[in-house]
Formats: C-alpha cells, sequence, structure tokens
C-alpha cells in the first residue's frame, strides 16, 4: 500500500500581514530612491558652492557667484546667489542664498525684502538655495506677492549653511552680518534696479535674526534705509524659552545647534558638563540632519525619556550669560517692529513672545503685535505672510504705524 503523505508543515502568512510586509518593503525603497536622489542632486551642486578658490577679503556683499534657479513663482525670476559677509568676530566669510526678480519693469528703484529663514538643521543639503523646489519646499510661496507689489526679495542661508563652515545658530551678530550683507548683494545684483530702502522679516530663528538685524543695521549699513522689521514666532526671549523647552522634544532639535554653534562663535564656551550621555553622543549628528527628520528623531527621544540637557545645564554660569548676550534686542521708536505670534505655538512659546512685546512696549519702542489661534509653529509664516505684506508695504509708502502697545497681551508673559 502507498504510503499516506505527511501534511505539509508550511504556514502561509497571514493575508493582511503579507500586505503590511509588501507595504513596509515598498516604502523601504521609496526612501532608498528618494535618498538616492537627494544625494545626486546635492552633488550637482558642489562646484556652485565650492569657494576655496575665491578670496575672503574684498567688498561686503559682493556677489561672487550665481546662476538661475528653477522655482515655482510666477512674477519674476530666481537665481541662487554667493556672497561675501562678516562673521561675529569680524573676519570674511561667504554666504549663499537665492535673490528673486520681479518681471514688471522698473519705473523707479525697487524696495529690498530681506527674508531670514527659521531653524531648518545645520547640514548643507539643509539650505534653501539647495533645494529643488526651494519656493515649496521651504514654504515661502508669498514670495510671489512680494514680487507683484515689485520688490526685490533676497533670502539668506546664513554663512555656513550651504557653504563651508559652521552656522552662526542664534548668534545675533552674525546673523545680521549674513541679513545686512544680503541687501548689499541684492543693490548689487545686475538687473535688480534695487534702491537703497529696505525691510526685514524673519519668522522663528529668522525673527531672532530680524531683531538683531534691525539693532545693527544703522551701524552697519548706514548707507540703506530701514523702513521696518517683521519678526513672526522670534525666538527673542532665550531665556525663558530655553528654561521651558529644557525637558521637551524641541531640547532635541534646537539644543543640537546650539551647542554645535556657540562654542564655535564664542572660544570661551564648552559644551562639557551640560549634556547628558545621549546628548554627547548625538549631538552632531542631529545638528546635521534638516528639521524634519531632527524633529522626529528629538520626539521619540523624548518619548523614551531622553533627556538632551543634564540637570547642571540651567546652572551654568558660562551659558546662562551666552543666552542672556544673545537674547533679542529691543528697538528704539523710530524702528517699526511687527511681531507675530500664535496662541497655540508649541515650538517658540507664545508667553516668551508675550514676554519680549512687553520688554520692548516698556522701553518705548514702536511695535504693532498680532496675534492668532489654532496655528502651528510651522504653518504661522504662511498664514500671517498677507498680513505682514501689508504692513511692509505701508511702511515703504512712509504711512504711520499704529502701535498696539497700549493693548491688553491675550496671555501672561512668561517671567
Amino acid at each position: 500500500m502507498a504510503k499516506k503523505k505527511k501534511p505539509s508543515k508550511v504556514k502561509h502568512l497571514h493575508p493582511l500581514l503579507a500586505i503590511l510586509l509588501l507595504s513596509l518593503l515598498a516604502i523601504i525603497i521609496f526612501l532608498l530612491i528618494m535618498g538616492w536622489q537627494a544625494k545626486s542632486f546635492q552633488s550637482g551642486l558642489s562646484n556652485f558652492y565650492n569657494i576655496q578658490d575665491i578670496p575672503t577679503q574684498g567688498q561686503l556683499g559682493e556677489i561672487v557667484r550665481s546662476e538661475p534657479l528653477s522655482t515655482t513663482i510666477t512674477n519674476g525670476t530666481a537665481s541662487r546667489i554667493i556672497y561675501r559677509t562678516q562673521r561675529s568676530d569680524g573676519s570674511n566669510t561667504f554666504s549663499s542664498g537665492m535673490i528673486f526678480i520681479p518681471s514688471v519693469p522698473a519705473t523707479e528703484p525697487r524696495p529690498i525684502m530681506a527674508w531670514a529663514h527659521g531653524t531648518i538643521g545645520m547640514g548643507d543639503q539643509c539650505a534653501p538655495s539647495r533645494q529643488k523646489d526651494p519656493i515649496v519646499d521651504t514654504g515661502i510661496d508669498w514670495v510671489d506677492s512680494m514680487l507683484l507689489r515689485g520688490w526685490v526679495v533676497v533670502s539668506t542661508d546664513y554663512a555656513g549653511l550651504g557653504t563651508p563652515g559652521t552656522e552662526a545658530y542664534l548668534v545675533g551678530t552674525a546673523e545680521a552680518n549674513d541679513v545686512l550683507n544680503s541687501v548689499r548683494a541684492a543693490k548689487n545684483f545686475p538687473g535688480s534696479d534695487a534702491g537703497n530702502s529696505y525691510a526685514v522679516w524673519g519668522h522663528s530663528q529668522g525673527g531672532h535674526s530680524a531683531i538683531f538685524t534691525a539693532n545693527r543695521a544703522n551701524s552697519y549699513l548706514p548707507e540703506f534705509n530701514l523702513v521696518g522689521t517683521a519678526a513672526t514666532a522670534p525666538a527673542a526671549q532665550l531665556g525663558s524659552l530655553f528654561a521651558q523647552q529644557e525637558n521637551t522634544a524641541a531640547a532635541w532639535v534646537i539644543g543640537p545647534e546650539v551647542v554645535l554653534s556657540w562654542p564655535d562663535n564664542n572660544p570661551a564656551l564648552s559644551s562639557d558638563g551640560i549634556l547628558s550621555k545621549p546628548g554627547i553622543s548625538n549631538y552632531k549628528p542631529i545638528a546635521e540632519k534638516c528639521i524634519k527628520v531632527a524633529a522626529l528623531e528629538g520626539i521619540i527621544r523624548n518619548k523614551l525619556g531622553q533627556k538632551f540637557f543634564n540637570d547642571s545645564f540651567a546652572s551654568n554660569q558660562s551659558w546662562q550669560q551666552m543666552i542672556t548676550q544673545e537674547t533679542a534686542p529691543v528697538l528704539r521708536p523710530n524702528q517699526p517692529l511687527f511681531v507675530g505670534e500664535s496662541l497655540t505655538d508649541q515650538v517658540v512659546l507664545p508667553n516668551t513672545t508675550a514676554q519680549y512685546i512687553q520688554r520692548a512696549c516698556s522701553a518705548g519702542s514702536n511695535l504693532t503685535s498680532e496675534w492668532l489661534t489654532d496655528v502651528g509653529h510651522i504653518q504661522l509664516q504662511q498664514v500671517i505672510a498677507p498680513s505682514v505684506i501689508s504692513w511692509v508695504a505701508d511702511r515703504f509708502a512712509g504711512r504711520p504705524t499704529s502701535s498696539t502697545c497700549n493693548q491688553a497681551l491675550p496671555i501672561a508673559p512668561a517671567q
């Protein structure tokens, strides 16, 4: 008699599990392809950003290299540029950036709008001018509205971001130098027809940059006329902001960049003794990651109970002095300032913005504020853009401001 076949022991995957595994495999392949494409794109830009043979000594704001930039705008043309600027110690260096020129013919010297971007990561690949479509990828689609008004728009990457060196993250003097020299670059750009009147707008880190820029403008760029400054969700009150975010996921994004940047700009400052063990091991690679990846890692590490700083950070005198030094200054009454914030901002906490407004108004600043609700930190710059553009247009037109310093704050200021 024929032997009976034993039942097969091969187990088949449950259909849903098989679909899940195939989906996961597809995602991994997609990410690998996207990573390869991104690396290939960045590699193609290496010659443009290679500035080793260009002398650092020379005219500030001089454009040493430019090329057309493909991006999503309809009311003008775009170029990526490299221009000469200065570090916080006064030594010359280079910054990359972008310049947008209106299509409409100039009938008079064009106003300049200088944009200072927020935290995006310190790796060269994170620089706005190095994105495939900077308008879309960095969320600055409001540039088209400015071009339609006949404004030249210039956007610094900040020195060391895209170009060699370390970005001076939240180092006010260096940030201001980069923004102010970008204004010079806009005037120098062939065909810009730019005049000497300019405004500055910055968001988040860029809000910090914008306020320092306004404070430095008269002494550093006396031949130009700053008509107004806009700072949205500005990282202005660093002491209260760091104290409240010290043990949150945000510390894993802001912290690594600060720890990499500040000792580079202040040799007397050391990161020894202020970081947790995970912080010591990971701050450099995290700082080099672009914001979305760094933020995701920060959320995961925070959920795992990992702190970036150790308990001695708050009492470290050297670091606290640097925090005080890099806290945004108040502006003079003849320097109009627009401050925008969302009451639901979880990155630059709204009570810290209220603290800056209270401090600035008490000192006599000519300040106009606008508060929004139910808008996240990143989305704020797009949602509030029409208000900023309208306010800046009034400054270019020479219209008087309407200070809101006599209005009650919608949230109690941080202490």
